[in-house]
């Protein structure tokens, strides 16, 4: 695999998380560099961590993770959109869903790399025997996730300022949206 390859990979696995940095920045509305931080942080770090653990898992259990991975990112992500749909209803003092909460910021960083999990899988059938091997896709894959995650909270900071709207009803509707693409990309690859 090329470099150029491996870096339309990164680019590719990173949208998501960009996508929901992007939806997060629009909630918060001002810059919280510590929550940015964080999240681009455990985006990068399960973006490239889910890669290394499907290529270890493949030998083994690869018929078993295939037959579900879409199926949990899709109930991860349709968990956490229906929650943010049901903040777009409630009266502001009633909010509950906030994308600065660690365990939020894990949850979404675990369901946005589920698919990262399969890349993983298939590096182990192309031709990655060893871990040195696999270095270069791993680092890039979790700085791409990393910069496209603090690039995507600031992009939305910028349009919550402009659009005085609250954003929860599109950000569960967005993680919906790419939960149901994870999952029909998988149904439809059959």
């Amino acid at each position: 695999m090329g470099i150029f390859a491996i870096l339309l990979l990164a680019v590719s696995l990173a949208i998501d998380c960009f996508t929901v940095s992007v939806t997060s920045g629009i909630i918060l509305r001002r810059i919280r560099w510590n929550t940015f931080l964080t999240m681009a942080f455990f985006f990068g770090f399960f973006q490239a961590l889910m890669p290394l653990l499907g290529w270890l898992g493949a030998s083994h259990f690869s018929h078993l993770i295939e037959a579900y991975d879409h199926w949990v990112a899709f109930g991860l992500l349709a968990f956490l959109g229906i929650r943010m749909i049901r903040e777009h209803f409630k009266d502001s003092e009633e909010h509950s869903f906030d994308p600065t909460r660690l365990k939020v910021i894990i949850t979404l960083a675990i369901a946005t790399s589920i698919d990262a999990l399969a890349v993983g899988i298939s590096f182990a059938f192309t031709g990655f025997k060893e871990l040195r091997n696999l270095l270069l896709p791993l680092v890039a894959i979790g700085l791409a996730s990393f910069i496209l995650s603090l690039a995507g909270s600031l992009i939305g900071i910028f349009f919550g300022k402009r659009f005085n709207l609250r954003m929860e009803l599109f950000g569960g509707l967005v993680l919906i949206g790419i939960g149901v693409k994870i999952l029909c990309e998988h149904l439809l690859s059959r």
